[in-house]
This record gives structure tokens, C-alpha cells and sequence, in this order.
């Protein structure tokens, strides 16, 4: 049972008179009870009484309820507390500051925005359903290892092919001003551009000292196309730095990395439709931007008359790479993914080529020109690669002057040294990067260093490629798919110099890599259209 004279504050009943009042007459009594007694004999303050003044020194005239003085010490204190919270998180401006920070960096907006998936779109095609082998009751000797080649699966009636000269227009119709100024730096820095002169580093060590000091930030990291990196050009200027790019659909990127603009200067173009697999600055006009796509085109984007014109055109839709086999860049070899080479001249009006071949190997994937000896040239194909000679090539039944090591699996590429030619550089799917010597072209090349090197980038990655570094004729880099994700630098010995790295800028994998003929500048793009930059801390400014 309930005493009686009490009244109910919290989950207790103190003692009070107001405990047996009606709830009515009570809340009434609180609602005028603002007005507090004047101060008396025995006050601890002007107009506050000592029985007003809880224990922690919390008087009951400190901006609270009218009503107080009927609440217990244990409630006022907590107003009091909850009062002295709020003027504190007022004075913070906490809403005003995250608005500054988040709401104004427009740079910071960009890159969020651009970091959005998109679904992609559905073929309404049923995927294939894969079966082991234990399944369709095959033996382990009747099993066929069948090529995965994303690259070779165009098909004619999927993509529509280009006809004629396109105009040097961006994908973006949105961004025509920023594309304007992309190809007046271009074309200023191509004017009077002669060959570059490759300058080879004095020794190793001095070498090795150049790689530490390239550095990557955060404004040297940019989405250029919008899918996935296939190859990549820097152009040849030493005052202005101006990297390509291209990618599946036939998109290709232009990023001006001397640009003082707020914004990264990026433009995007769409020469092709299918995958552009290879991509070269003329060696001997650097206003022109040659690019080769799975469609069986190769366009020449020439920014002095703004337009993408046609160099060649093959009536399969094949093509995977192409060489100059002349130094001016008048001539070109090309290859196909069937196995076949054509010879194009571009001071010819046809676009059909000149000599067509059969080289007698399957799936040709890359085609290197000899630097010194010109007439000599160096293929990727599925199992083996090997070195011609154009002078002695027929229109069939072809066999190569000597084979790179025929137990290969897959070769990705294989690139000539860029000075003397004396070696060349493989990647395979067997998990190998091998170095041949070159400087003699006999029957049967020595392989002189065999790097292990994981390979298997699956197929939403772009192949590995090992290039050389035309700054020094015995070292390449490649992508790598070790964690944290990096970039590699070996010497044709087998030695790893050096690994681009960087934990905050760099947490892809970069499948194509190029350097700079002149300058400490590393480009690597990885499978989303983005391209990191590692560059020396000197030209960063």
C-alpha cells in the first residue's frame, strides 16, 4: 500500500504536499510558478534562497523550467547538463564545417562521381554453363585448354565499323572547351618537334637513383577513358607531358599532365568501336596519333586538321597490332589475329595495303620492329615468337628466320630492345618473362634470363605486356599482381631494380605500362580507364 503525502519524480515517491492534489491543479500551479521569492535573510545570492542550491553547486535560477523549483536535485542537474551540451555542440558549427568540406571541393565530387559503377547493360544472351571434366567423362589426356582471347571475339555483325574521316570532335559534347584547349597544347608542343634522340643512362646505379626520386600524388591519378585500359602513348615533347589512351569500345583519352587548370584537362575521343589494341605518336610528326582497333582499322588522328582519317582497312575484323617499319613512320606492318601480315604505305591513297601474308602462326598478338635492321621484325603468337625477314616474306607458307624458344605458352608480346635491337623481351601465360639475345639472328635464339612472373590476370584484366624503357636499353617494366599492387622494374640479368608502389594512389593493378623516351615518367592503366603516374619529383613542380 501507498503512503499517502507523496508525490511521484522518476521511479521514486518523495514526500510533498502536492502529491495529493489533483493532476490538474498541480499542472496549473506549475505553469504560474515563474516568478521566484526576493531575496531574505539567510540567501545565498540575490533572490535565490540556500534551499534552492543543490549540493554540486547548481543553483535552480540558472535558466531552467519555470517549474524548477517543483523538480528534484537529480533532475535539475540533468537539464542543466543537457543545456551546457547543446551550447557546446552549437559552438562547434559542425553542419557549416562538413558543408565546407565536402559540399566545396568539386574536385573530390568529380572522382566520387566517376568512382560509381555502372551496371552494364544485358546482351540477352544465355551464359555458356561450364562443365568439369569429371562430368563430361573426360580422361585427363583429352583435355583441351581452350584460348581465352576476350580480344578475339569481334564479330562482324555486333559492331559497326566507321567509314570515312571522322572529325576530331570529344565524346562529350559537354566538354568541348576543355577538348579545345587539349589540342592547342598538342599542336603547340608539336610544332617543330623533331625525332627525339633517346639519351641512355650513364650506369645502373645512376638509374636505380632515378627511379626512387619519381614519386605519385593525388593529381597525378585520373579516369581518361571510361573502360578498360588496352595500350598507351606518351607523347615525345621534353616542356609539355601529354599521355593516350585508348580502351575496349573504341574510346581514346587524351590528359595534358602540364595543365595549370583546376581541373584535370581530359578529353575523350571515339575513333573505333571495337577494342583499340595498339597505339603510337608518328615518330616523325608528333601532331599525328595513330590507333589500331580489333575492327580491322587503323585511324591516324591528326590534330593540326582535326580529324580521325583512315590508314588502313582490312576486310576481317582482326587486326591486333601494328610497327613503323620505316623511321619517318611512312610504311607500317600490321598483324592479325589469324595469323596473317599486311604492309601499309601511307603515301599510297589505297587503304587496303600493299602485301598481304601468311605467317603460318595462330593468334598473332603483337609485331616489333628491329630498331637498327629494319627489315627485321619480331611476333607474338600463341605458342611461340618468332623473327622475319620482310624482304624474303611470300604470300604464303612462310617460315620465320629463327624461333624464340618454341615451349612457350601463350605469348602476350615480345618487344625488340629500343637502341641496338640486341635483345628481346616475352611474356607468356606459363607464368615467364624471358630475355633473348638478339644481337646475332641464327635459327636458334638463346634465351638468356627466365624471370618467374604470375601472368594469369584472368579475363577482366588486359594481358601483362613487358616493355623496355627507351631511357635505358637493358631494363623494362611490366604489372604485377602481388599485394599491395605495384609496378615492376627489372634488368635483362633477371634482377628486380625497383617497384613502383604507393599505398594511398596506387590499390590497382596496372596491366599496360609505358615510359617516357627523355623524362623520369612511368604511365600505368589499369581496368577501370584510370592512369597512374609516377614522375620525378623535379617535374612536378
Amino acid at each position: 500500500m501507498k503512503a499517502a503525502g507523496t508525490r511521484r519524480t522518476g521511479h521514486k515517491r518523495l514526500p510533498g504536499a502536492a502529491g495529493n492534489e489533483p493532476r490538474a491543479k498541480r499542472v496549473r500551479a506549475r505553469a504560474g510558478a515563474g516568478v521566484r521569492p526576493a531575496a531574505g535573510p539567510g540567501t545565498s545570492g540575490p533572490g535565490v534562497s540556500a534551499a534552492d542550491t543543490d549540493s554540486d553547486g547548481y543553483s535552480s535560477g540558472d535558466d531552467l523550467p519555470a517549474a524548477s523549483e517543483e523538480l528534484s536535485v537529480y533532475e535539475r542537474k540533468r537539464l542543466k547538463n543537457i543545456q551546457q551540451n547543446a551550447e557546446f555542440f552549437a559552438s562547434l558549427n559542425i553542419l557549416e564545417t562538413a558543408k565546407i568540406l565536402w559540399g566545396g571541393d568539386k574536385k573530390r565530387q568529380r572522382k566520387r562521381q566517376n568512382l560509381k559503377r555502372r551496371k552494364p547493360k544485358s546482351s540477352g544472351e544465355q551464359p555458356a554453363v561450364r562443365r568439369s571434366a569429371r562430368l563430361q567423362m573426360l580422361k585427363s589426356g583429352d583435355i583441351q585448354v581452350p584460348e581465352l582471347l576476350i580480344e578475339t571475339s569481334v564479330k562482324s555483325e555486333a559492331i559497326e565499323r566507321f567509314s570515312g574521316p571522322l572529325k576530331m570532335v570529344a565524346n562529350d559534347e559537354e566538354n568541348n572547351k576543355v577538348t579545345e584547349e587539349l589540342m592547342n597544347t598538342w599542336l603547340k608542343i608539336s610544332q617543330g618537334e623533331s625525332q627525339v634522340k633517346i639519351k641512355q643512362a650513364d650506369d645502373l646505379k645512376t638509374y636505380k637513383s632515378s627511379l626512387k626520386r619519381m614519386t605519385i600524388r593525388e593529381n597525378l591519378v585520373e579516369k581518361v577513358t571510361p573502360k578498360r585500359v588496352c595500350s598507351l602513348a606518351i607523347h615525345p615533347s621534353q616542356q609539355s607531358f601529354l599521355v593516350a589512351a585508348a580502351s575496349t569500345y573504341g574510346y581514346v583519352g587524351l590528359w595534358d599532365l602540364s595543365s595549370q587548370a583546376e581541373d584535370e584537362v581530359v578529353s575523350q575521343f571515339k575513333p573505333h568501336c571495337g577494342t583499340v589494341n595498339c597505339l603510337h605518336f608518328s615518330p616523325s610528326n608528333s601532331a599525328e596519333l595513330l590507333s589500331l582497333s580489333n575492327e580491322g582499322s587503323i585511324r591516324c588522328g591528326n590534330v593540326a586538321a582535326a580529324v580521325f582519317d583512315e590508314v588502313y582497312v582490312s576486310e576481317k575484323w582482326n587486326t591486333s597490332s601494328f610497327d613503323f617499319l620505316a623511321e619517318d613512320g611512312s610504311t607500317l606492318i600490321v598483324s592479325h589475329w589469324d595469323g596473317k601480315m599486311a604492309v601499309v604505305d601511307r603515301r599510297t591513297p589505297s587503304i587496303s595495303g600493299e602485301q598481304h601474308v601468311c605467317m603460318g602462326l595462330k593468334h598473332l598478338r603483337t609485331v616489333s620492329v628491329h630498331p637498327v635492321n629494319r627489315h627485321y621484325f619480331v611476333t607474338a603468337a600463341s605458342q611461340c615468337a618468332a623473327i622475319y625477314d620482310i624482304r624474303n616474306l611470300k604470300a604464303s607458307s612462310n617460315k620465320p628466320l629463327a624461333y624464340l624458344n618454341t615451349q612457350m605458352r601463350r605469348v602476350n608480346s615480345a618487344y625488340f630492345s629500343p637502341v641496338t635491337g640486341n635483345r628481346v623481351v616475352t611474356t607468356s601465360m606459363d607464368d615467364r618473362i624471358r630475355v633473348f639475345d638478339t644481337s646475332a639472328i641464327i635459327s636458334e635464339i638463346p634465351c638468356v634470363t627466365s624471370i618467374t612472373h604470375n601472368n594469369n590476370t584472368g579475363i577482366w584484366l588486359t594481358k601483362f605486356r613487358a616493355v623496355w624503357d627507351p631511357k635505358k636499353e637493358d631494363c623494362f617494366v611490366v604489372g604485377s599482381m602481388v599485394k599491395p599492387r605495384q609496378i615492376d622494374v627489372f634488368h635483362s640479368t633477371g634482377t628486380k631494380i625497383h617497384e613502383f608502389k604507393d599505398a594511398e594512389w596506387l590499390g590497382s593493378v596496372c596491366s599496360i605500362n609505358v615510359m617516357h623516351p627523355t623524362k623520369n615518367i612511368l604511365v600505368g592503366g589499369n581496368s577501370s580507364g584510370r592512369l597512374h603516374v609516377f614522375m620525378d619529383n623535379a617535374l612536378i613542380g
